[in-house]
């Protein structure tokens, strides 16, 4: 009988790999990443050169689900709002990815590619340089936020039964149950931010005037 046959090692089954023990355990070490795939340490690093490496190529993996194709084909600010949902949906499939990618540079072409379609399509809607980082940085503090409520509990708050008629349990009785409410939020959120932007658009063609 012949010897069982190994999927070859290559980049996307490393990422593959990473995520799934990311996805499982919020992180990963290399010796691990290694037993998972079957192969020896020394394999992985013919294909990343070191653990930093391999945590691009899973942060790779789950932002080449984000479309930044909208910015151009439509205004700036239905294409931020197809990007903004494309991002949050990518990072509720991996919520337990957030603090690792939060905490490592991004320095992957492949992942740089969402910030450039995002950076082009602000300047030419007339954002000034100087703030274009910032837009983009608010937004993804809040997705990331959205993200993660995505994923959370169907109930986050539960009011105190001894009360009936204060604020929060009149506000909890109202409010959406299920994945509606962090739906409800996340639309809320995105409204207030593109006022937001809108505003400041503003405010910056009124200086440069």
């Amino acid at each position: 009988m012949g010897r069982p046959r190994v999927a070859r090692l290559d980049r996307e089954r490393i990422a593959e790999a990473a995520l799934e023990l990311v996805d499982r355990d919020g992180d990963f070490r290399m010796p691990d990443l290694a037993r998972h795939l079957n192969v020896q340490v020394s394999s992985i690093y013919h294909h990343a050169k070191g653990r930093a490496a391999v945590v691009e190529l899973v942060r790779h993996r789950v932002v080449r689900e984000i479309d930044g194709s909208a910015f151009e084909r439509l205004p700036w600010d239905e294409a931020f709002s197809e990007w903004a949902r494309s991002y949050r949906a990518a990072f509720s499939r991996h919520p337990t990815a957030i603090r690792l990618l939060a905490t490592e540079t991004v320095r992957d072409p492949g992942s740089l590619s969402v910030y450039h379609s995002a950076a082009a399509g602000l300047r030419g809607a007339g954002f000034p340089d100087d703030h274009i980082m910032a837009v983009i940085t608010a937004a993804e503090n809040f997705l990331l936020g959205a993200a993660l409520d995505a994923a959370a509990p169907e109930v986050m708050i539960e009011a105190d039964s001894t009360t009936t008629d204060d604020a929060l349990t009149r506000a909890l009785a109202a409010a959406p149950r299920g994945p509606e409410r962090a739906e409800q939020a996340f639309e809320l959120g995105l409204a207030a931010l593109l006022a937001g932007f809108h505003h400041l658009l503003q405010e910056c063609g009124a200086v440069q005037r």
